[in-house]
């Protein structure tokens, strides 16, 4: 997949401009390589750990909104401090990780760089943050009130029982009821059965 490089003195135009010197920080202490990639449906970002020949990499995707990237930017640079502390020896969500991650994001809560709603978001789970902020069903449903362009998409929870949607690929589901935390839905042309989280974005099909 195509990558773009991203320079650091331009940074600011990705993440809130007060958050920008202690990520230069980070970024400049490890080494790391940061690259803004195309929007990747199964991942919001990655870290690779340095070798001989490269040095620390980290992606994330271009398409997030200014505080979506700097909450996915945090979640790697706690998976590269880990590693650094750690090596390999550790789960890579496991408690080591949990504790860098919550002692990073609470230098970047300190700067006062959230709006409220987030901060809040943030915070409730910041005693047992889960492996992804994908997997916080709270802060991404309120981290979505910032995407400037959601291109007429909504969130499976908001498609109507009965109703239709429809993917990238342009197949066409039908909204079932909810099965504990996920929304049973069948697929209209197969009548295969699937399970969709409350808060994947799908386009309204009639």
């Amino acid at each position: 997949m195509p990558k773009k490089e991203a320079p650091l003195e331009y940074l600011s135009r990705w993440i809130p401009g007060p958050a920008a010197p202690l990520i230069l920080e980070y970024l400049n202490h490890y080494q790391v390589h940061l690259t803004i990639t195309r929007e990747r449906r199964s991942v919001l970002g990655d870290y690779r750990h340095a070798t001989r020949a490269q040095n620390h990499r980290i992606s994330v995707n271009g398409n997030l909104n200014h505080y979506s990237f700097l909450i996915t930017l945090i979640h790697e640079l706690a998976h590269l401090v880990t590693f650094m502390e750690f090596g390999n020896g550790v789960q890579s969500h496991g408690k080591e990780w949990k504790g860098i991650y919550r002692k990073v994001l609470e230098e970047f809560i300190r700067l006062s760089v959230f709006p409220g709603d987030i901060l809040a978001a943030l915070k409730k789970n910041l005693h047992n943050l889960p492996a992804s902020s994908c997997a916080d069903e709270g802060l991404m449903r309120v981290l979505r009130r910032y995407d400037t362009d959601n291109a007429g998409l909504l969130l499976v929870e908001q498609i109507p029982e009965g109703g239709c949607f429809s993917l990238e690929d342009q197949r066409v589901f039908r909204k079932g009821k909810k099965l504990r935390k996920r929304y049973q839905c069948v697929e209209v042309a197969t009548g295969k059965l699937y399970l969709f989280s409350p808060i994947y974005e799908v386009k309204p099909a009639s």
